[in-house]
Formats: structure tokens, sequence, C-alpha cells
């Protein structure tokens, strides 16, 4: 292998010509001819049996080049890539210029990393949102246990939102019956919007045993052959049952739960939900400040490693997919989606990730940040800890560079939020203030009222 040239280029790219020699290409040859004379016939040889030199001469002397080529280049560019010191960060485009008896010679072009100038990264104002668990909040995460501790019960009176009807039903169009029209002892939740629009209001006033006639208009963005027609469903209401709810004591905390009193279970919900949205007022604080960090910074972001990050989070979610024992290709037939689409969808996200590496690497370069390699050697051990895998498996799929890089953008991220103000209390001028100056506050005599519980934290 050897290197012709070597040419910075525009948008972040770097122009290697790279030749492979002779003796290079004639090895790529031979390997080809070997891996491909089992399928080779010649006549006046057995299948497999034909001499290199007499395929040659019935097909050409170049018939092996492009396989042959495709053998030998990857070795000559990732060698070349370690000469010239270039770090790609796209997938190279590779163009071959000549090729003969004599060698091979191919030009690649590769996206680098482009200059990135980040200013002012430090003292970003950004509002942390503010998390709070009311009564409220802790009765809707009861609810689920409510619903399924409770029984539905027979009643004698005319089915009201929420009770449960057991009907029969048959709709007609045009006097006709409609495929899908048609069910018996179906159990609707009136209320629960799970029938065409205007249904379940019909149901709602009727008794046990009795019969009705429901006009109904389907929706203009329904079914084609149901889209905006007028019908009618014939209904029977077989039974009319409500739902029971239990007495929310004790009694029903040992029930459906781990704990002993109620008090004790909503004082768990409640401490859970406010784990949850703590974690999720965090993301939204960090995600505030990757984007005030990524206003500040200076690069334009070649559209090569864009498009090379949004087909690494595809690989990512196709091994998601196939891991719950689906194929990639019928989960997009599924949601009615092309490769092209999904690759589309991820483009935005995939720009963001760009140019938050880009931002955290200025950072670190900005503040000196460096990670020796006992630092990656720790969170290789941290990474088998939390996977419960032998470090050696761990680092035979992830590579320390890729650690490494991590924990530089890590630390420069710390650098940046450790250093985040609180936007500034907005105040209102009185007449005869001077602007924007606040007054001090005069102290009262009563005692200021407590935070109640639910708003602490």
């Amino acid at each position: 292998m050897n290197i012709k040239s070597n040419e910075q280029k525009e948008n972040s790219t770097v122009e290697l010509v790279i030749a492979v020699d002779a003796a290079e290409f004639e090895a790529a040859v031979e390997k080809v001819y070997h891996k491909q004379k089992k399928n080779i016939m010649i006549p006046g040889f057995r299948k497999g049996k034909a001499p290199r030199k007499m395929v040659e001469k019935m097909y050409g002397a170049e018939v092996f080049y492009d396989d042959a080529i495709s053998e030998a280049y990857p070795a000559a560019y990732d060698a070349a890539l370690k000469e010239a010191g270039v770090e790609p960060v796209a997938y190279p485009t590779l163009e071959v210029l000549e090729v003969g008896k004599d060698g091979f010679t191919f030009k690649a072009t590769i996206t680098v990393k482009p200059k990135a100038v980040i200013k002012d990264y430090k003292g970003l104002t950004v509002a942390k949102p503010e998390v709070k668990v009311s009564a409220a909040d802790v009765k809707g995460e009861l609810k689920p246990y409510i619903d399924r501790a409770s029984r539905l019960v027979s009643v004698e009176r005319k089915a009201k939102k929420g009770d449960v009807a057991i009907i029969d039903f048959e709709g007609f169009k045009d006097g006709v019956p409609f495929e899908g029209g048609k069910g018996e002892n179906y159990n609707l939740e009136l209320g629960s919007g799970s029938f065409v629009p205007g249904f379940e209001e019909q149901v709602i006033g009727m008794k046990a045993g009795e019969e009705k006639d429901l006009d109904i208009t389907f929706p203009e963005n329904y079914a084609a052959e149901l889209a905006g027609a007028a019908v009618v469903f014939k209904v029977k209401l077989k039974e009319v049952k409500e739902k029971q709810e239990p007495t929310l004591d004790d009694e029903f905390a040992k029930d459906v739960s781990e704990f002993d009193t109620l008090d004790e279970f909503k004082k768990d919900l409640g401490e859970k939900l406010k784990s949850r949205r703590q974690e999720q007022a965090e993301q939204e604080f960090e995600n505030a400040i990757v984007d005030q960090l990524l206003e500040k910074l200076e690069c334009e972001v070649p559209q090569a490693m864009v498009d090379f990050r949004a087909d690494k989070m595809m690989e990512d979610y196709a091994l998601r997919i196939q891991s719950q024992g689906m194929s990639f290709e019928d989960y997009l037939k599924m949601m009615g989606l092309t490769v092209e689409d999904m690759r589309a969808q991820a483009k935005p996200a995939a720009e963001r990730a760009v140019r938050r590496m880009l931002a955290l690497e200025a950072v670190a370069t900005a503040e000196g940040i460096e990670v020796s390699d006992s630092d990656v050697d720790a969170e290789l051990e941290s990474m088998a800890d939390e996977y419960k895998m032998p470090a050696e498996q761990v680092r035979a799929i992830v590579s320390a560079e890729t650690v490494k890089q991590d924990l530089i953008a890590k630390r420069a991220f710390e650098v940046v939020k450790s250093s985040v103000k609180k936007p500034a209390k907005k105040t209102t001028a009185k007449a005869g203030d001077s602007a924007g100056e606040e007054k001090p506050k005069k102290q009262s005599a009563k005692k200021a009222d407590q935070p109640k519980d639910e708003d602490k934290g």
C-alpha cells in the first residue's frame, strides 16, 4: 500500500489516493480464484478443477479483478488511514482510478470531524421544572388498583355513564347488514369512547330488555366503505352492570400491595410518582441546557456525518425490534413504513446527537478535560457489574475508545451544568419606584403559612 496523495477538501473531507501494488493485488486475485473455482466449469475440466490461467484465458484476464479489489481494498484503506492519521466519522466514498496486472489505485473521500468552536458555555440561564405531587395525583395512582379490585354488579335501572351494558347489536346500511357490524353479549363500558361516536350516548338511558334503533353517522375519516355513511344499529340491552369500587381502607391496601395500611401504601405511591417526575424534570432540565449550548456552537456539520449517525440509530432500533422476536422487515410492514421513512424520521435526532457531541468535545478541549486509561477501566468494570457480565465480555462488545469519548462528554457536560444559573425572578415596579427595583418586604407579625406536604420538593 502506498499513499500517492493526501489532500484536505471542503466540507470537512480528506481525499486520499491509495495504490495497491502488484504483489498485494496478485495475492487478492489468487484468493478470489480459490474461493470461486468450485463453481467454475471449463470444457475439458471437471467442475472446480480448471486452472486459473485457463479461466482467465477463456473469460479474460480481468475476470477476478472486481472481486479482488473488494478483497484487497479494506486492508489498504485501514493502513492508509493509520499512516495519514485520518479519523473518519462517516462511510467513505470510494472510486477505482486504475486497475491492471501491476495493481490498482483508488480514491477515498473521507468525512472527518469539522472544526467546532463554542464560546460563553458557562453561566447559561436555564429554569428547572418544579416537582410537586398533590393528593389528587396520588388518587390517580390509586385508580388502577381500585379498578382491578372493583366488581360488576347487575342493577335494575336505566344505564348511565360508567356502567357496563351487555348488548346484542347489528348494523344496517341502506337496510343491508354490513360486515363487522354485529355482536352478541358484548360488554360495552358506557363513556369509554370505544364505539363509533353517538352509539354509547344513545344506549345511556336504556333498561334491561329494551330494544332500540340507533341512528349513527360514521366519521369521514372512518374505514373507506363506511366513511361518512348513515347507518342504523338495532340494539338490545340485555343487562346493566354497575362498577362497585372497594372501600379504601387498610384491608384494601393489604389486598393490593405489600403494605399493612392505606396511609403507607399512598405514601409509597406518592414517593414513586415524585421520583418519576424528578427524573423527568431532570431530563427536561438537561435537554434545555443542551438546547442553549447548541445555540452557541459554531460549526458546519457535514451531512455525511448526520447520515452515518442516523444509520447507526436505525441499526440499534432494528436490533431492539429483533430482540423482541420480530424481524425489522415485518415491523416496517406492520407500521406501514419503508426504510427510507425510518431514516427520514431519524435524521433530526441524529443531527442533534452529532451537534451535541461536537459541542461537548469543544467544551472538553477548552477545559483541557482528559480521561486516563484507569478511568476507562473503571467504567468498563462498572458496566460489567451493571449488566452482570464478565468484564472481558464487555470489553469485547464496547470499545475502550468509545467509553473514553463518552466519559469526556459526560465530564464536559457536568462543567456546563454545574455553572447553570436560575432565571431571575420578575419584579413589577410600582408608581414612584425606580423601574425594576424591588422594594424590601415588610415583616409581618403573622407567621407565614407553612408549605403543605404536597408542595415540598
